[in-house]
């Protein structure tokens, strides 16, 4: 049945540029959009900017102009990174609107209606040097939870904790520096404590939709228990939801000088773009997809695509909100991980925190990366790590070396031999292509969101069109006398496998298709029309060079552009290359006074995996030892699994029978080990007793739901 999807993306802060951490959760929501409307369903994709709260004002403040000038021209900055890297929204608005600040309004005073809301006076951070009430954001110190120095006021980038402002130790002004001190003021709170509250969301966080699918993500639902609580448990918190003068934002009616906290209006940002894109189309009705009533008969959905930084405002808050407030909830949540590169946190000093517009302007093609962030994301929570080398490699080899190639090597013997038009197909081989395709693997994965499976599939069937190609060798026929016939057929079937293995990469590649469609002389792409070979006697265009390889020299050339500028800071004001080298400086001191313990640091530098044992077998002429063949999601140059072999003493423990099919954790990053029975790549890690006798060996066992390949933090 056609699906009637709002899609939404996380509203990224007006106050910086897009970098390719961003984009990881955009291209991911951008590719899913764009299969679903190949399917034949109605998609309204649409995001906004985020732009009220201190962060803004405070900017604007120091450039001179007003806030909302400086939205607008980030705006426009935004809009043209997403643009540039394909992400295609039907709307791509601003919270500060007037569709927002109607929806904020409802939204309060349904919730003051429903007993939601409380007036409480607080006591709160005020900076005396800047005269102002310091957000949540800028008050910085030490978590109450775990420790960690420099966290924000409202939560912990370390331990995920929430928190009140005041909760934090040796706190301090970001904005000045100063030491702020504690004043009363009355402030609103969302009532998230309420037992009606907590009750809504255990059901929510752990229920499904109406198509049977989980709302949440299995590592989100668990987040989600553990900050809940167990039944008969309370650990939430009612959330301040106001902010004094000076602010950027909304006045909240009925309260001079009070405003809504930039959290409460962003997300309600999703609902005002969208209404600002129903006024502008006809055909569009909004409540059939925002009323919880009418959600449930028009069988609308709502799937808000976000990274796991912002779950507990999504998955917690927002749910609430809507629910008391008279509105439909999410369908689903889709929750990326965070972006390293090259395995480390983006840099600035390294040049690894890339944005989106540098990757544009040094020329680099955004499919290279659209394609690369699909081959790593699945539908989970794991983190995505772009190795550069990787990248390099994989986009050579797959898109260059295999999907473009079968293009490159027929389509100029069909213009030169035969006036641009295609011949008879080979029947046996187009069915044999076809019957290749598994029934539906692709698309489930592209629905269920695992596009590194659907992207492996489709390597594996362009392996299969290249091996028809080689097999055939058109380059033979054209010089044989007699096999002209032949040789129109061979081209003929190969440029209609590549028309359906454009069709397969359409959603992540849709400027290649783009040109493809044009190449071919087609309409545009999509699963719902026939899929017959392309007829004998079709016109098709002159072939042009559709994609370059990836030169190290213009990663190198990225990188230099993006590093940070080392130049000293001014008198007084230690440089983030100082604050960097002064906090390594106490680690090392911290280590030295304590030996038994390493730091995160160390603990990072092991690189722990999922492994799948696909084989295990006896050692001939080895007491202890078990060979093992573990699969860790590695795949070769032509994109075929590549298991590594691992030697575990582990005999005296297992038999290698009972050990096949399941999942397990190595050390992969351990240098290769040279052994009398081979190579050894990495360590199977297992526990036992000190003298590893008395309670025999045990190895380790991830929790279902792990794949081969997932990192262990």
């Amino acid at each position: 049945m056609p699906r009637n999807i709002l899609v939404t993306n996380a509203l990224p802060y007006a106050n910086g540029d897009i970098h390719l951490g961003h984009l990881v959760g955009y291209v991911q929501a951008d590719i899913w959009v764009r299969y679903q409307r190949m399917r034949g369903h109605k998609v309204h994709f649409v995001c906004a900017d985020d732009t009220h709260g201190t962060p803004v004002m405070l900017r604007a403040e120091k450039e001179g102009i007003t806030p909302e000038q400086l939205i607008e021209r980030v705006h426009g900055e935004h809009l043209r990174d997403f643009t540039g890297f394909h992400v295609a929204f039907d709307n791509y608005h601003t919270t500060h609107s007037p569709e927002n600040r109607a929806y904020a309004e409802r939204i309060y005073g349904r919730l003051r209606e429903a007993g939601m809301i409380d007036a409480r006076s607080i006591e709160q951070y005020y900076d005396p040097k800047r005269e102002m009430f310091l957000p949540d954001r800028f008050i910085k110190g030490e978590c109450p939870k775990c420790g960690a120095a420099d966290q924000y006021g409202d939560n912990c980038e370390a331990c995920g904790a929430a928190y009140a402002p005041t909760d934090l130790k040796n706190p301090y002004s970001a904005v000045s520096g100063a030491t702020p001190d504690l004043r009363t003021s009355e402030h609103f709170f969302f009532r998230l404590s309420d037992a009606r509250a907590v009750a809504f969301l255990r059901d929510w966080t752990r229920g499904t939709n109406a198509a049977g699918t989980r709302r949440l993500q299995t590592e989100a639902a668990n987040k989600m228990r553990e900050w809940l609580g167990d039944e008969g448990e309370n650990k939430l918190s009612d959330w301040d939801i106001s902010r004094d003068a000076p602010y950027f934002g909304f006045e909240i009616p009925g309260a001079p000088g009070k405003y809504f906290y930039v959290w409460l209006d962003a997300p309600i940002g999703y609902l005002a773009s969208f209404r600002n894109l129903a006024d502008k189309t006809e055909g569009i009705d909004v409540e059939a997809f925002t009323d919880a009533a009418r959600a449930d008969e028009t069988g609308t959905e709502m799937v808000h695509f976000i990274g796991k930084d912002i779950l507990y405002f999504h998955a917690l808050f927002w749910p609430a909100m809507l629910h008391f407030a008279g509105f439909r909830t999410p369908t689903q949540l889709a929750v990326n991980g965070f972006l390293t590169v090259d395995g480390a946190k983006m840099s600035k000093s390294r040049g690894t925190f890339i944005t989106a517009h540098s990757w544009l302007t040094q020329g680099l093609d955004p499919e290279w990366l659209r394609y690369y962030f699909a081959t790593k994301s699945n539908s989970t929570m794991e983190d995505l790590d772009l190795s550069l080398d990787d990248m390099i490699a994989r986009v050579n080899s797959d898109l260059v070396g295999k999907y473009v190639n079968i293009a490159s090597r027929c389509a100029g013997f069909i213009a030169k031999r035969f006036d641009g038009r295609l011949g008879e197909v080979d029947a046996q081989a187009c069915a044999d292509f076809a019957a290749a395709f598994e029934g539906g693997t692709i698309a489930r994965a592209y629905d269920e969101r695992d596009f590194g499976r659907a992207m492996r599939e489709i390597m594996r069937l362009a392996d299969i069109a290249n091996l028809y190609v080689n097999a055939n060798k058109p380059w033979e026929l054209a010089k044989q006398e007699g096999q002209d016939a032949r040789l129109h057929t061979v081209c003929s079937t190969a440029l209609t496998m590549f028309r359906d293995l454009s069709r397969y990469l359409k959603p992540v590649l849709p400027a290649m298709a783009a040109k493809v469609e044009a190449f071919l002389a087609i309409d545009p792409l999509d699963w719902t029309t026939d899929w017959a070979p392309l007829p004998s006697g079709h016109a098709i265009e002159s072939y042009k060079h559709m994609m370059t390889r990836v030169e190290r020299k213009q990663i190198d050339t990225l990188i230099d552009a993006n590093r940070e500028s080392l130049a000293p800071a001014p008198a007084g004001v230690p440089s983030s290359e100082q604050r960097h080298a002064e906090r390594q400086q106490h680690q090392a001191q911290a280590a030295e006074t304590a030996e038994p313990f390493i730091s995160i640091d160390d603990f990072t530098k092991v690189d722990l995996r999922v492994a799948r044992i696909e084989s295990a077998e006896h050692v001939e002429g080895a007491d202890k030892l078990l060979r093992l063949s573990l699969d860790i999601g590695e795949t070769d140059a032509e994109g075929k699994p590549r298991p590594r072999q691992v030697f575990a003493g582990i005999k005296s423990a297992y038999d290698p029978a009972t050990l096949v099919g399941r999942l397990t954790v190595m050390v992969a990053n351990l240098a290769p080990r040279k052994m009398k029975f081979g190579m050894s790549e990495g360590m199977v890690l297992a526990a036992s007793d000190e003298n590893d006798k008395a309670s025999g060996l045990y190895i380790l066992s991830p929790d279902s739901g792990a794949t081969p390949g997932m990192r262990i933090r």
